[in-house]
């Protein structure tokens, strides 16, 4: 039969999952989508998510040859693959002190809060694609509104916009805003002096990480394209010889460089000829696309994001996504914009970043005692405990299972400071 706990572990459990919800301020903040178990069991734990759809308009009264223009809808899987076990036993003395069981409690559950903020802030660092290099330390509002600045020629919504900074940024800021509004009665003012607050600023919801992830300078040096038509044409699925189908995940393409020693992942460029356009107007906003290393599969390969989708090849997905200008020229140099360490400060427009709660449901009659709460983003803890007859200690554990995603690249971007 299976165990039971006591109504004062349950009360406890209650209180130091308050605790654990009042902690998730990273993921908090990432949209929710809700994977049903039997699906998720069945699907292998990954869903395929939408990308939002890019319209195309035409001018003129007679619109009979554009009817059939094809509409290809985009999608990213999610999978459920990220899980933190905080694991411990506590002897039969050790359970003596009512007191200690709650501790490691509060304990566990704040350091899987931690977990969960570092993933979340870790994806929107090191995938997000609009990067913005400032030359000099944070200093207030012009910051965030360069990054504003960026997402407006862009066409991204300018509803819901968030942005993460490490707190020696953040402070930055807070001392900018508290020096040159300063006056009693100014709310602005006075929470950035007294509380080191930014708030909302340049059209940005603005949030304080105690952790950042660190982009480390870029290495590489003298990296080109060494090859020419190197554009990316958009596809919702792919037949593979045997007849069967699958979607495709169109975040990514594999380009050739003439050398690929001394870059990583995380490492942000732009390419020379080769600008952004409006994703909707698909005007030419002036300024070189901005691109990030996913992966270094070879040594003249590199997996970047987002796809260089310049409609070169003049089909209809890729008119519906073109994002630059232009086809890199072979030879085409690539300018490192990460040239040296430091935070690296995510922001994104809500639709892009999205947290996919996953559970565990243990047998019911395995002998355990299992105990479960979810958070209002969904995210559900299952606290289990099983005794051991040998020495009469006691085992616990408390997990989380989820899946992160970025849904779009290029509706997420970061802020690096002193850059020279």
């Amino acid at each position: 039969m299976p165990n039971n706990f006591s109504k004062q572990e349950t009360v406890a459990f209650d209180q130091v999952f308050e605790k654990f919800e009042d902690g998730l301020v990273v993921s908090s903040l990432f949209n929710k989508y809700n994977l049903d178990n039997v699906t998720a069991e069945r699907t292998g734990n990954t869903i395929w998510r939408p990308m939002p759809y890019i319209a195309q308009s035409f001018t003129g009264l007679d619109q009979s040859a554009n009817f059939n223009r094809n509409y290809t809808q985009l999608t990213v899987p999610a999978t459920l693959g990220f899980n933190h076990v905080v694991p411990l036993t506590l002897s039969a003395t050790e359970l003596r002190d009512q007191l200690q069981e709650q501790r490691l409690g509060e304990a566990a559950m704040q350091r899987l809060a931690s977990d969960m903020n570092v993933q979340c802030s870790n994806l929107a660092a090191l995938t997000g694609t609009v990067v913005i290099k400032r030359t000099s330390a944070a200093s207030g509002f012009d910051d965030i509104a360069a990054a504003d600045n960026a997402f407006n020629r862009l066409g991204i919504d300018m509803t819901d916009r968030k942005m993460l900074l490490a707190s020696a940024d953040y402070n930055s800021m807070a001392s900018n805003l508290q020096a040159t509004t300063r006056s009693f009665g100014n709310a602005t003012s006075e929470d950035a002096l007294r509380r080191a607050k930014v708030g909302t600023i340049a059209n940005f919801d603005t949030y304080k990480l105690d952790y950042a992830y660190r982009l480390t300078a870029a290495a590489g040096s003298g990296t080109t394209l060494n090859a020419a038509n190197q554009f990316y044409v958009p596809k919702a699925t792919t037949t593979a010889a045997t007849g069967e189908t699958s979607n495709v995940d169109n975040r990514f393409q594999t380009i050739t460089v003439n050398s690929t020693t001394n870059v990583k992942a995380g490492d942000a460029f732009t390419i020379a000829g080769v600008n952004e356009v409006h994703h909707i107007t698909k005007q030419d906003t002036g300024n070189l696309k901005t691109f990030r290393v996913i992966s270094v599969p070879s040594s003249t390969t590199l997996v970047i994001s987002p796809p260089i989708i310049s409609a070169g090849g003049g089909s209809d997905p890729e008119i519906q996504y073109r994002n630059v200008t232009a086809t890199p020229a072979s030879n085409a140099a690539i300018t490192w914009l990460n040239t040296a360490s430091a935070s690296a400060n995510p922001f994104w427009q809500g639709d892009a970043m999205e947290i996919v709660p996953g559970r565990y449901m243990p047998a019911p009659d395995s002998g355990l005692a299992v105990m479960t709460a979810t958070t209002k983003q969904g995210v559900t803890v299952t606290m289990t405990r099983q005794g051991a007859i040998g020495d009469l200690s006691t085992k616990y554990r408390w997990d989380v299972f989820y899946g992160l995603v970025n849904k779009q690249p290029q509706m997420s971007g970061l802020i690096l400071f002193s850059q020279p």
